[in-house]
């Protein structure tokens, strides 16, 4: 349980501040994620 919260909360976090690194989408995100996700999707 702790695990897998620890990892939902370095996702959560490194979709928000990790500027340049993919993140694979997924449902849930917020939309700083989608936009993301936008942007990695054009490069």
């Amino acid at each position: 349980m702790k695990t897998i919260a620890t990892l939902l909360t370095l996702l959560t976090l490194a979709a928000c501040g990790a500027d340049g690194e993919p993140t694979p989408p997924e449902p849930g995100l917020s939309v700083s994620g989608q936009v993301k996700i936008g942007v990695g999707g054009s490069l």
